[in-house]
């Protein structure tokens, strides 16, 4: 696994929940789960692609 994407990661989640706490604060809870759901996704989209690789890894392995 890349140091990379971890560091991708964290920064991702370090800005939606800066911008979750500025939101809710503010009395815009709705906007806030949105912002929250957004970045789940986008992490979401990020793991995608190593999911990928690891089922293709484990399926060469196994001869599947």
């Amino acid at each position: 696994m890349d140091v990379n994407l971890i560091i991708k990661v964290a920064g991702v989640g370090i800005l939606v929940a800066a911008t979750h706490q500025i939101l809710s604060k503010s009395g815009r809870d709705e906007q806030a789960m949105l912002v929250t759901v957004t970045g789940i996704v986008v992490v979401l989209l990020m793991l995608i692609q190593q999911l990928s690789s690891l089922f293709s890894s484990i399926k060469s392995i196994f001869g599947l």
